[in-house]
């Protein structure tokens, strides 16, 4: 199971980015975990200075605000492909992907930009 961090103090905003964070995994049934960090040295080694902020695979992928609901689905969906990809393309619509390579939140898309074909 992947962790997706919620980084905040306790502030309502940050409150609110993990329920909206929960609500999207249980709608889409995604095999995800939020976590929330609110020790500041934390939140800190994220070079984070404006809270909330979303961490997945340790790179901040929102900052200062709280994601709308299509921007968490987003955000989750993209979380869960990197988590469920096997290496062999099948997340991708087939292929392989070059040198072990894994798809990520940057670089796939629907059509398969992230495995070679």
């Amino acid at each position: 199971m992947k962790i997706v961090k919620v980084l905040g103090t306790g502030c309502s905003s940050c409150k609110r980015t993990e329920e909206i964070l929960n609500a999207v995994i249980e709608q889409l049934n995604l095999d995800l975990k939020v976590e929330k960090v609110e020790d500041i040295q934390e939140i800190m080694k994220y070079n984070v200075m404006s809270t909330p902020a979303i961490v997945v695979d340790d790179i901040v992928v929102l900052k200062g605000g709280v994601p709308s609901l299509s921007d968490a689905k987003e955000i989750l969906e993209n979380a869960s492909v990197a988590s469920s990809c096997s290496g062999d393309g099948s997340c991708c619509g087939g292929g392989n992907h070059e040198h072990g390579e894994s798809c990520n939140s940057e670089s796939h898309t629907k059509e398969g930009s992230c495995c070679s074909h």
